[in-house]
């Protein structure tokens, strides 16, 4: 708890004693984060008095934070309370335990990134950037949200973490499945030359580069060497490094893109725009996912989907067009569906874990039209693509009642839709 209603590094620092801020770096190295864990310094709250009582190991962490924020305060310097620090310790681990709180009091040094710059002209400079060698179209993709932070993280630090879903923790994880859409991913920013295929498999591993990914193996972390994989020409050779990549036709970036999903574009044509990458995924995940798919997976996706277009035409219409009377009622009548108890109401592991499989794919596919300057449409992520509810209510209602297929036949577009999606997907 904090009594300020306005929370400000000086009124917290005023809380306590007047405390330094510049000693707010040391009290968090010291108390732990996500990467420092000082095992050392237990030495220390065990032996030190630390203020009102807080003692080591009774009251909760939270009066050790207490009693270590007003202790600290009675110094006026990070290097004055490190020297008190390692009063408390043993002499042969003094200078090693100095080296690590000076090293990591380092990682809260302040930005210098002007903010101010980036609200008022969309821009901003960035020392740690510049150092880094990252062309500039990726750092203004990277400030506008238009590149994912996944994309830095395989440029510059050569890992990446894969997030776990509610999947079925004793089958490989869902993010598995998209493997070859990463590795695409990493060619592209790591810039691997087609002319390796020819070399021999020694030399290939060798000149091939690596990232590190970090995912799941059932319950456990783990961590995994992918190869980038090799790109065609037109994309690797001296003419269109990763800082010309947006220089490369959009048909070529269209193509690379299609090529990795397995679709061709004459597919897709009957499809809506801003739905065609969303479908160029699902034939990827129907394609490669295991187990395979059932077909009462795919079709409760698509309705899924088109639930969502049905929403959209109805409740944000456009100011120019008015809604048919037909898309109104089928959207009235499928309100009405929802708000009926489901019979069968089971959960289906191995379906959440497909379904997760489709997450994994739609979310690199996206990645990868992002990285190519979006030679497809970027499509609507919010609830109207994909919600988890209803999508398994409406896998678990296919294989009761196939009916719910026609949920939607009041409406001739959406009902033509559906069919579309579902023709163009199991082509």
């Amino acid at each position: 708890y904090v009594p300020a209603r306005c929370f400000s590094a000086e009124r917290f620092c005023g809380h306590f004693g007047r405390l330094s801020k510049a000693l707010l770096p040391l009290f968090a190295v010291m108390h732990g984060n996500d990467f420092v864990g000082l095992e050392a310094l237990e030495a220390f709250f065990s032996k030190v008095r630390l203020p009102r009582g807080c003692a080591a190991g009774r009251g909760g962490k939270h009066l050790r934070l207490q009693g270590l924020l007003n202790w600290l305060a009675q110094f006026a310097e990070p290097a004055e309370a490190v020297d008190n620090v390692l009063k408390y310790l043993k002499k042969h681990q003094r200078e090693e335990i100095r080296e690590i709180l000076c090293a990591s009091m380092e990682d809260y040094a302040p930005s210098d990134v002007n903010l101010e710059d980036f609200f008022q002209n969309g821009s901003y400079e960035c020392e740690a950037a510049r150092k880094a060698d990252v062309p500039q179209w990726v750092l203004d993709a990277l400030s506008k949200g238009k590149l994912a932070p996944f994309v830095i993280n395989a440029l510059i630090l050569r890992s990446t973490f894969l997030r776990v879903q509610v999947e079925n923790m004793q089958r490989p994880s869902a993010h598995s499945t998209a493997l070859p859409i990463r590795q695409v991913i990493y060619g592209l920013l790591l810039r691997v030359s087609h002319s390796t295929e020819d070399a021999s498999p020694s030399k290939q591993t060798s000149e091939l580069p690596i990232v590190c990914e970090f995912d799941r193996c059932q319950k456990t972390l783990k961590k995994t060497f992918v190869q980038a994989a090799s790109l065609p020409p037109g994309f690797c050779d001296d003419r269109f490094p990763l800082d010309k990549l947006m220089e490369v036709p959009v048909s070529c970036r269209q193509m690379l893109l299609l090529e990795t999903l397995g679709v061709k574009m004459s597919f897709l044509e009957p499809i809506p725009s801003h739905l065609q990458l969303p479908v160029a995924v699902t034939c990827y995940w129907i394609r490669c996912s295991e187990p395979k798919v059932k077909l009462n997976q795919l079709k409760a996706l698509l309705l899924t989907i088109v639930s969502g277009e049905l929403q959209r035409i109805t409740d944000d219409p456009d100011p120019t067009v008015l809604p048919a009377e037909d898309d109104c009622v089928a959207y009235n009548e499928f309100l009405k569906w929802k708000e009926k108890k489901l019979q069968n109401n089971d959960f289906d592991l191995d379906a959440a874990h497909s379904f997760c499989q489709w997450q994994c794919c739609l979310q690199m596919g996206l990645y990868l039209n992002q990285l190519l300057g979006t030679p497809l449409s970027e499509p609507d992520l919010s609830s109207r693509l994909y919600t988890g509810t209803l999508v398994h209510r409406l896998y678990q209602e296919l294989k009761s009642a196939p009916s719910v297929e026609n949920l939607f036949i009041l409406s001739t577009k959406m009902a033509q839709l559906y069919l579309v999606l579902l023709n163009t997907v199991e082509s």
